[in-house]
């Protein structure tokens, strides 16, 4: 039998070269969604890059469709969702861009202690100032890698190669991960504090998001060095330009922004800051090495096998799939639940199934691994999926335990999801009703929270005039609150209240909550 598949963006000739040992291969690009649907029927895989967007309409389509590979990370031009219900898998590449991104961290680092971009330009203009352009030895230097993941890592081994010392934050990564790789792992505030040159490998988040700010750089060290090639947006721009212009901040490089193309930004008008047009991943090895990898995972779907970086594989029957759906879905947002409320890097996690579920025992690993990617989406670059949240969560330090019991109490089915940090052990529980997931308890404090939208969980003393002062706060600042919940203990004990607001808190406004008279602490959340 001859396979058809179909290139339907520019892809690296030595992907190609792969594709055609084995099928037949058509390129076709810039092909529109009308006509992609009346030819799609013919082939057995597609193969993208970014320009393709695959729709649900096109999925529809394709009636003999087994793969759709992405040549590189990100698959959210691919709709997922409709490829699991056609039983096609999806792939992706993530590890193809990991050493081009990597290697140009450490290029601009190099660029920016000795001014070589400034020095060029000078040159050019057939100037000779040697002294002007007097640089930085990195020899010796502390280099802070605030993202601990795959890029990271690999920053922080070349690195210590310049015999730079390397210091580290990553909230799901353990002391001992950094340890064994000779990396002091610490917080994000003590290392904002310690480091002469901050690196960032994180994703863009809630509470990634300006990151480093105005009041953050205050804390770092005179003339400290930022980069950022990761996501626009960690870094606070309007912070970064003040911070330069002062004095305070030494330099800064830049190959991602806030808005892009960044042509209105005064960081651009800046000496001391260098920037390239986000060409993290653009080398000529990383875009051969994730046609490469898409090919030969094609290949694999294609004699009957699977895919090494499946982002949708199914793990249960589909006649069992409606029936776990909703568990899923629940174990996804206490997940991501458990990720925002954890202080420090979680080391172990366990997913107790109780009631009814637990009959489903043999199809529970759907259920977990859904919840590990709730978990895992708030540190990763590139979303967790079900085929790799397992391998993650452990390559991270995490133990991962899955138990089942007959006894759910008062409730049919019961999931409580328990994880431990360095500072202690917390649990959240929760049922399916029939409009959805409830929340039940978090850390043995009852309610009935839809686990959806934006929310701020405060420990608090249950006493008068607690909670009113943080709701008029937030009336302040015209954020709505749309539910409030309180946990039940005796006058004076430290409770949990819950507040559902209906737009995201700046974090100006969470450290105000936190500092309300007897809140003990306060986190705004997204689920």
């Amino acid at each position: 039998m001859s396979f058809k598949v179909l290139v339907s963006d520019p892809l690296a000739k030595e992907g190609v070269d792969i594709l055609k040992g084995f099928c037949d291969v058509e390129e076709k690009a810039d092909l529109s969604e009308d006509e992609l649907v009346k030819i799609i029927g013919e082939y057995d895989a597609l193969i993208v890059r970014s320009g393709t967007q695959v729709t649900a309409r096109i999925i529809e389509a394709a009636d003999k469709m087994k793969y759709i590979g992405r040549a590189g990370v990100g698959v959210d031009n691919i709709d997922c969702d409709a490829a699991t219900k056609k039983g096609i898998i999806v792939s992706n590449a993530p590890e193809g861009n990991t050493l081009a991104a990597t290697e140009h961290t450490i290029a601009m680092m190099m660029a920016l202690a000795r001014n070589i971009p400034q020095a060029t330009a000078s040159l050019k203009k057939g100037e000779w100032k040697r002294s002007k352009f007097m640089g930085n030895e990195m020899n010796g230097k502390v280099l802070g890698v605030v993202g601990f993941g795959r890029i990271g890592r690999e920053v922080s081994k070349r690195a210590q190669a310049l015999q730079m010392t390397v210091i580290a934050y990553d909230p799901f990564i353990p002391a001992e991960v950094g340890a064994a790789m000779g990396v002091e792992m610490m917080s994000v505030a003590e290392l904002f504090t310690k480091a002469d040159v901050i690196t960032v490998h994180t994703p863009l988040i809630p509470s990634t998001t300006h990151l480093i700010n105005k009041e953050s750089i205050a804390t770092m060290k005179d003339g400290v060095r930022l980069i950022n090639c990761a996501r626009g947006g960690i870094i606070d721009e309007a912070a970064l330009y003040e911070a330069i212009t002062s004095g305070k901040v030494a330099g800064a490089a830049l190959d991602v922004f806030e808005q892009e193309p960044p042509t209105d930004s005064p960081l651009l008008s800046l000496d001391k800051v260098i920037v390239t047009p986000h060409l993290g991943a653009s080398t000529v090895e990383a875009q051969k090495n994730v046609a490469i990898s898409v090919a030969q995972q094609c290949i694999e779907v294609l004699k009957g096998g699977s895919a090494r970086n499946a982002v949708n594989a199914p793990l249960v029957a589909p006649e069992l799939r409606p029936k776990l759906e909703p568990f899923a879905l629940l174990t996804e947002k206490m997940g991501s639940l458990a990720a925002q409320l954890a202080d420090g890097a979680i080391t172990e996690v366990e997913f107790a199934y109780l009631g009814e579920v637990a009959e489903m025992k043999q199809n529970l690993k759907y259920p977990t691994r859904m919840g590990l990617k709730g978990l895992l989406d708030k540190a990763l670059h590139e979303p967790a999926n079900l085929v790799n949240a397992e391998f993650i969560a452990q390559q991270r330090g995490m133990t991962v335990v899955e138990k089942t019991s007959a006894d759910a109490g008062d409730y049919k089915s019961l999931v409580t999801l328990t994880f431990k940090t360095a500072k202690g052990t917390q649990t959240i529980s929760g049922i399916i009703t029939r409009v959805g997931p409830r929340i039940t308890s978090i850390n043995g404090y009852f309610m009935d929270l839809v686990p959806k939208g934006n929310v701020i969980v405060a420990d608090h003393i249950n006493r008068p005039g607690v909670v009113g002062p943080v709701c008029v706060l937030l009336g302040r600042y015209n954020i709505n609150i749309s539910n409030m919940q309180v946990g039940k203990v005796d006058v004076g004990s430290e409770s949990l209240m819950i507040l559902a607001v209906d737009d995201v808190v700046p974090a100006h406004v969470m450290q105000e909550v936190a500092g309300s008279d007897g809140i003990i602490s306060a986190k705004f959340m997204q689920l």
